[in-house]
């Protein structure tokens, strides 16, 4: 990854490509592993590409169904990076999974990945007889930015009376904001890969169709005004998150003053399809229970933490699994031998314990 991210940076400044076509061109070229215990289906749903994971074994009962949306920043994850992801799930959890190939920048910039998420997820949760799926246990699952598209379906399709309700949602190290820049895990985790800060703001301004010159104004704060700031506040600020993760180089920052201009372009951070951490207690106290997974050494780790503590004084049932050795896209090492860290196995073995005492 880290190898074709830097020839898909160079490719870009010499207007070749992009670097997300470029890194998504590499990654596609790997042949996709074939598990015999898997039945993998590519669909469309209208024009949304989708892939079908199914047990090859038969079952006298409606199976668990997972709509599963990848990670990637919103601009270099495929179908393909998490098929093996979503193999596991099917295979060790007995479920059908549905990966969702939303459409992602250059070419296509916010909304349109999350509402092709949306779209898939209630084209699949119409469809659950045709393959065989129990419509009291589907859930939905994402790691990185498909964990912030997870609860993002979950808040859109709350009390829609024609669809069955979503019974939980499964979040791997997500990102929930798309704020706040400043808090500790984005200052102790910035330069650590597999997501650096500096390369976070690309994929953010690319997803958002922000201009980059931007960049130290956020970075400081600045595109925000004070009163946005401390209306958040007790939901984004760093007293919400437990001492023991702000004991590593961590430093309280003011925001600056408001760069009116900034703001002016940067306001579209506040629409709740970015940040659905901002929504209101009436609609997070009705989200389904959630399992969150963080990791210690992630610069998204305090948008776990945060939603956590969000979630869990609404009363909103939370089961909450802390990698200390894990890092951000872990999961993704999973068949990789040598290369695979043990941790994601942890997380993969978390994930089926919380779907098997659905």
């Amino acid at each position: 990854f880290l190898l074709s991210h830097q020839q898909g940076m160079i490719f870009e400044k010499m207007r070749i490509c992009s670097m997300p076509q470029f890194v998504r061109f590499m990654h596609d070229l790997w042949p996709l592993k074939e598990d015999p215990d898997v039945v993998v289906t590519d669909l469309y749903y209208g024009t949304i590409p989708v892939k079908l994971y199914q047990p090859n074994v038969p079952s006298c009962v409606p199976r668990p169904g997972i709509v599963f949306y990848h990670g990637g920043g919103g601009v270099i994850g495929t179908l393909k990076t998490h098929h093996v992801i979503c193999c596991h799930l099917s295979k060790k959890s007995g479920s059908v999974v549905l990966s969702v190939g939303y459409r992602s920048p250059p070419q296509h910039k916010f909304p349109v990945g999350m509402r092709d998420c949306i779209s898939a997820t209630i084209h699949f949760l119409k469809s659950l007889n045709v393959y065989g799926v129990d419509p009291d246990r589907v859930v939905v699952c994402g790691d990185s930015v498909g964990g912030g598209m997870a609860i993002v379906v979950c808040q859109k399709l709350l009390g829609c009376p024609d669809l069955p309700t979503i019974r939980a949602q499964i979040l791997i190290y997500a990102n929930f904001q798309a704020l706040d820049f400043q808090s500790p895990s984005y200052q102790q985790n910035r330069n650590i890969p597999l997501l650096s800060r500096n390369f976070a703001f690309y994929c953010w301004h690319l997803y958002l169709d922000i201009n980059p010159s931007w960049k130290s104004t956020i970075m400081k704060g600045a595109h925000l005004p004070a009163e946005i700031w401390e209306k958040y506040r007790k939901w984004l600020g760093a007293e919400n998150i437990p001492e023991r993760f702000k004991k590593r180089s961590y430093r309280a920052m003011t925001p600056e003053p408001v760069n009116e201009a900034a703001y002016l372009e940067t306001n579209i951070v506040l629409d709740l399809m970015n940040s659905p951490l901002l929504a209101e207690d009436e609609v997070m106290s009705r989200l389904p229970e959630a399992c969150i997974v963080s990791c210690e050494y992630d610069l998204l780790r305090d948008n776990s933490l945060l939603l956590k503590k969000r979630l869990e004084d609404l009363g909103v049932p939370v089961t909450w699994h802390h990698m200390d050795d894990g890092f951000h896209g872990v999961l993704s090492t999973l068949d990789m031998g040598y290369l695979q860290f043990p941790c994601s196995v942890r997380i993969l073995n978390a994930i089926l314990h919380f779907l098997n005492e659905l």
